[in-house]
């Protein structure tokens, strides 16, 4: 009789010992790991690796420190872009701003060009739109120049009267006209080397602005006809992983784009028609130009009504006395009024969907930056990157996300989307 026990088989033995499925393949996973790794955690029946140190406190100081340490590098690098792109965007200034005026005149001729493709070719009824906004232009432009030509005369004697009995109410000494321009032609003499240096870099100026103006137009023949050809193009040029967010933030900047461009043009048309007929109704000689300044002045937020306000009562007050120039002050701080309190919450505020407080620092930012340019471009572009922000924040959802949606996230409280399956699920 042999003392020794019967030998197994190495494969029996091995399968008593553990038992092959999924849990041994967990526990050759964690072996493999090393004796420093962590256990495993499971999740309905699901192995995953937790990554987590059991003994790590990020409650204490070092842990809110490493936090702050971490946010920090991440907004140095937001600021090390965003200088990045102002300083490239400033190598080419010219170009930057023939495509944002191309883009808006896109935004507001689409749906005229849209109305003309009922009953013309595609790209026909395009070039039609645009000729239609060149001719009305071109025609508001010859009015206003021509009106002021053939009253020139009557027009600078108004203007020079006015400013005389202006500087004689005033309680101290103001040089009357002919004071003013004796002391003009003497300061003329004694400086026209750096007057002709003024008016060469104003022809340069001017020259630059031909040149913006004629690339817009044709940049906007292009968008008008064939804007989401060339949208998709540059989509499909990106990795396969990014064209879903790309496709989608695109989506939410045009609109939010568009949306605000045509709103502020037609709030621009509003307030300049009231100031229009208000100006005529005082029998201001400048009421067609001051027409025209109001409706620029439309375009640049906060600063723009405030501008149109003085320039408006110091040319009646020029022109005509202090009580009338008093009165055209009021009625424009009234028109000034309704566009911030009636006319832009309706039309523009869903667009641009922005605090107060935001906007006065984009365009404080803005006018730092880049002076008036930067002021008129301050707005559309921080609530277009905000639009974008918000689309890629919730991929799972098509809809727009509301400023009370952000709010109650913020919150806390259930969202309308929240029922909604994520992508991928």
């Amino acid at each position: 009789m042999s003392t020794h026990a019967p030998v197994r088989d190495a494969g029996q033995e091995a399968g008593s010992a553990e038992p092959a499925g999924p849990a041994a393949e967990a526990r050759d996973t964690s072996r493999a790991a090393g004796p420093g790794a962590g256990p495993d955690v499971r999740h309905n029946g699901t192995v995953t690796d937790d990554v987590t140190d059991p003994t790590a406190d990020t409650s204490g100081p070092r842990g809110w420190v490493r936090d702050a340490g971490d946010a920090a590098w991440r907004l140095l690098g937001i600021a090390a872009v965003i200088v990045g792109v102002v300083y490239l965007i400033s190598l080419v200034q010219i170009v930057f701003v023939a495509v944002y005026l191309a883009l808006v005149l896109t935004a507001v001729l689409l749906p005229l060009g849209n109305f003309y493709d009922r009953v013309l070719p595609r790209g026909l009824a395009m070039f039609a739109s645009l000729l239609t906004l060149l001719v009305v232009v071109g025609g508001l432009t010859t009015y206003v120049v021509s009106t002021i030509a053939s009253r020139w005369a009557d027009l600078s004697e108004q203007l020079t009267s006015g400013l005389d009995a202006l500087a004689k109410q005033l309680p101290f000494d103001v040089p009357t006209s002919d004071e003013w321009l004796g002391e003009a032609g003497t300061w003329f003499e004694a400086n026209s080397g750096a007057v002709i240096d003024q008016a060469l870099a104003g022809a340069n100026l001017a020259g630059t602005g031909a040149t913006v103006v004629v690339l817009a137009m044709f940049l906007t023949i292009f968008f008008l006809s064939g804007g989401d050809q060339i949208w998709r193009w540059f989509v499909a040029q990106l990795p396969v992983r990014l064209q879903g967010s790309w496709e989608a933030g695109g989506d939410a900047g045009w609109r939010t784009f568009s949306g605000y461009t045509r709103g502020i043009a037609f709030v621009a048309l509003a307030d300049a028609t009231m100031a229009g007929i208000f100006l005529s109704i005082m029998g201001n000689p400048l009421a067609l130009p001051l027409t025209v300044v109001v409706f620029m002045a439309v375009f640049v937020p906060m600063i723009g009504p405030v501008a149109a306000i003085v320039i408006s009562a110091v040319v009646t007050l020029a022109t005509g006395d202090m009580q009338a120039a008093i009165i055209v002050a009021i009625g424009m701080t009234v028109i000034a009024q309704i566009d911030a309190n009636v006319l832009q919450p309706l039309i523009t505020g869903k667009q641009v969907n922005l605090h107060p407080v935001a906007m006065a620092l984009a365009i404080t930012c803005g006018t730092v930056l880049a002076g008036l340019l930067g002021a008129v471009i301050a707005v559309p572009l921080t609530a277009v990157l905000w639009a974008v922000f918000r689309r890629l924040r919730r991929p799972d959802t098509d809809d727009e996300v509301t400023a009370d949606e952000i709010a109650d996230d913020a919150a806390g409280a259930p969202t309308p989307h929240a029922d909604r399956p994520a992508a991928g699920q």
